[in-house]
């Protein structure tokens, strides 16, 4: 959940998380997040681009 008091786009690469796909930080405009219900929990996966996030995929 973004916090509505802070600026989005502010995070830095030790705070943000890491891509799915090739452990990056994934941050800025190309940065992708997968999210999905399992077994009544939230999960969710962040990907730094649309590359990583189709490798991830397959």
């Amino acid at each position: 959940m973004v916090d509505p008091t802070s600026d989005l786009g502010e995070e830095g690469e030790a705070s943000a998380p890491r891509c799915a796909s090739c452990e990056e930080p994934a941050l800025g405009v190309e940065r992708r997040t997968v999210t999905w219900v399992a077994d009544g929990s939230v999960e969710r996966r962040h990907f730094c681009g649309e590359a990583c996030r189709e490798e991830w995929g397959r």
